[in-house]
């Protein structure tokens, strides 16, 4: 029985190991590639002996921000996620399916309509977009919450009944905007890891870190949960308490991802499923797992978005939805769904 369970880790830290390494090719990946291209090597020589020069600038003030966001956004989407899938028992949920980022770009457009960003400061444009999807989770929360028991189901249907008014109203709002207000918006909403306050580029890998340590304490749980509420009940695991610490971290972490950087589509839904068919059900690596794998595919597809029509760069987060959708569309169509 012991050699079985030793094996058993064994197993799970060689594929966390695994998809670690993915997250390291990646930033080097990130790193090396885009308008201008700078080889591994020379990248040494420029952060030791390099200050001052045009490839340290482009390194260390634009590149190394992008991937530390990217690792911070990528990693929560997918965490997020995970959780969500494992929470429903479904595996084509994802963060966005709950309305979360409806009414965080709900929020956005309300400020850039009103050009708060402008007389206010630009650190308003998050502040809005995590002020709408945190009103979204409280709604969601509300409306679902009877007599101490959440309805998953319930969740769902006003997920999406949310994000369809959100979208509804987003539409509205642009049919009535100014061009510039136009512009702002639809960039947004598209997705980007271009942005530079530190502070924000910061919080986002926290953040992310903060989540992944909660959701692992209810990893046990989650597997449990993934037998049916009532045999989890049974087994003497806290059904409802586990079902709102989870359902708030994955949509906190929605939230923030959303506030920050825009709408970034598929990473919640194509990295877990990917990863579960990988490593398994078992939480206590698809959790570990689908943190690095979200940040390493966020970051490829950054570079690809940075480097596919050098100097413009594309929007992030329409990269994420076609290799995202291609691959989905790729797995589906060879092998069953997996949970």
């Amino acid at each position: 029985m012991t050699a079985k369970v030793n094996k058993k880790i064994i197993a799970w830290i060689g594929w966390a190991l695994l998809f670690f390494g993915f997250l390291l090719c990646a930033i080097i990946v990130s790193f090396c590639i885009g308008s201008v291209v700078i080889p591994l090597d020379k990248i040494f020589q420029i952060i030791f002996n390099g200050r001052g020069t045009q490839e340290y600038s482009i390194l260390f003030n634009d590149r190394l921000p992008r991937i530390i966001l990217g690792f911070g956004i990528g990693s929560a989407l997918s965490l997020a996620g995970a959780l969500l899938q494992g929470i429903f028992r479904n595996p084509l949920v994802e963060p966005y399916t709950l309305g979360i980022a409806g009414c965080a770009a709900l929020g956005v457009c309300f400020n850039i309509i009103f050009r708060l960003h402008h007389l206010v400061g630009i650190f308003t444009l998050p502040f809005s977009g995590f002020s709408g999807a945190l009103l979204a989770v409280i709604l969601i929360y509300v409306l679902s919450h009877k007599k101490g028991i959440i309805k998953i189901k319930n969740i769902l249907l006003l997920g999406v009944m949310i994000s369809f008014i959100s979208s509804s109203l987003i539409m509205f709002l642009m049919s009535i905007s100014k061009t510039e207000n136009l512009h702002g918006i639809i960039f947004w909403t598209m997705g980007s890891l271009g942005e530079t306050n530190r502070i924000l580029v910061s919080l986002a890998p926290i953040a992310a870190f903060l989540g992944l340590i909660v959701a692992y304490i209810f990893s046990i749980n989650l597997n449990a949960l993934s037998l049916g509420e009532e045999e989890a009940f049974y087994l003497g695991i806290s059904v409802e308490r586990t079902k709102q610490v989870l359902f708030i971290v994955a949509s906190l972490l929605t939230g923030l991802s959303v506030s920050i950087a825009g709408i970034i589509g598929f990473v919640g839904l194509v990295v877990p499923h990917f990863v579960r068919m990988i490593v398994g059900r078992d939480h206590r690596v698809l959790l570990i797992c689908s943190f690095f794998g979200g940040a390493g595919f966020l970051l490829i597809c950054d570079t690809v978005a940075r480097t596919v029509i050098s100097p413009l760069e594309l929007p992030v987060g329409a990269i994420t939805g076609i290799i995202g959708g291609t691959i989905l569309i790729y797995v589906l169509s060879k092998k069953q769904v997996v949970l």
